[in-house]
């Protein structure tokens, strides 16, 4: 891809470190930085939108957004990178959100996650769900996850994503990536065809529908590992979306399914740091032991967190333990912990050195908190 005329504004956004572009038409430019939208002084018309679609947009997704008002598609910036970008119209009028991709996966001890998800991309069979809102890193954290296998364990890794995001190079792994729209027309007609492909690892750049996850679950039920994304936000609320998937009938099945298959739900969410510079994700880990298997085949969606809060031997970690390391570590505020966490009154006890005992609601006093 030769430069566009998106250039100039694209190295704005990367030297302020943005993460997101909203381009609109007749409208300035935004760019989201450390979590913060801010207002170029370039007012993006007609003309140049229309001209930077020519340039950047493959032509056959034309029919598909003429049709739809919705397309996605990836695209290279000479001397910049790759962008993810959705083009929508809205009141009429173009719009396009650009998500910045760094081609190289970030190391892994640069992205603050725990050491316990590399033990899980580590692991050989079931589903893995790595969830979060838009936005809060699940692609970083899913690629990180995946270039560590391909580092580590000669596989055969497909993935299946719209668009591509991160692009790998082999390693010990055989990695071949197919994008929904060039490679496969959608993501059902490419898991239809994927375990005849000799996979030992199954990427699905994100659940979307029954279909999709009912692939995912007969692949994991056959020894594969399979890796994707949900917008959920929490360990809990992944279950019962997919779940929701379903009509009631069939969910005791889907259950009995999910507890016997699922891997493992890493949630994240991004917090800004102490530095006043950066963000960092909290992160919640659930993995799928005995307890939780019997809990999620029970219907007992309400004791997870408990569940989670009392398995740190099994490498489990709940949010507010995830904050708590973090303001105990000095990289993020007690505020900014506060304001991210799911129970911010039992993280405020936490702060102030109360825990409650997860048998019987008792109080006890804490130590230096763990992860």
């Amino acid at each position: 891809m030769a430069i566009t005329i998106l250039h100039d504004i694209l190295q704005a956004g990367v030297t302020a470190q943005a993460s997101d572009w909203h381009i609109r038409e007749g409208r300035p430019v935004g760019l989201r930085v450390d979590g913060s939208l801010v207002e170029t002084d370039f007012v993006a018309k007609r003309e140049f939108i229309e001209k930077a679609l020519s340039e950047i947009m493959p032509p056959l997704f034309l029919e598909g957004f003429d049709r739809t008002g919705d397309v996605d598609f990836a695209f290279m910036e000479d001397g910049i990178g790759r962008f993810r970008v959705n083009l929508h119209r809205q009141r009429g009028l173009f719009s396009l959100s650009l998500r910045y991709v760094k081609n190289k996966v970030p190391p892994y001890n640069e992205l603050g996650l725990p050491e316990v998800v590399l033990h899980i991309a580590e692991t050989q069979r079931g589903i893995i769900f790595v969830t979060g809102a838009t936005g809060s890193g699940k692609s970083t954290t899913l690629a990180s996850m995946i270039e560590h296998v391909n580092a580590h364990f000669g596989l055969h890794i497909i993935t299946i994503e719209d668009p591509i995001e991160y692009t790998f190079e082999d390693a010990k792994s055989i990695i071949e990536q197919r994008e929904v729209g060039l490679d496969c027309s959608t993501f059902e007609s490419a898991l239809e065809h994927v375990l005849r492909q000799d996979p030992d690892v199954i990427v699905i750049g994100e659940m979307r529908s029954r279909s999709t996850f009912e692939v995912a679950l007969a692949a994991s039920e056959t020894g594969h590992l399979v890796m994707s994304t949900l917008h959920t936000t929490n360990a809990p609320q992944t279950i019962m979306r997919i779940l929701d998937m379903f009509p009631h009938q069939e969910r005791e099945a889907i259950r009995r399914s999910l507890g016997a298959n699922l891997n493992s739900i890493i949630c994240q969410r991004l917090v800004p740091r102490a530095a006043g510079r950066g963000i960092i994700p909290a992160v919640e880990v659930m993995v799928n032991t005995p307890i939780v298997s019997k809990l999620i085949t029970e219907n007992r969606l309400e004791k997870l967190p408990s569940a989670i809060e009392s398995g740190a031997d099994d490498g489990m970690i709940s949010f507010n333990r995830s904050l708590l390391t973090l303001v105990n570590d000095g990289i993020i505020t007690e505020q900014a912990a506060l304001e991210a966490s799911n129970n911010p009154q039992a993280l405020q006890m936490n702060l102030n050195g109360i825990f409650l005992s997860t048998d019987g609601g008792s109080l006890i006093g804490s130590g230096p908190a763990g992860g």
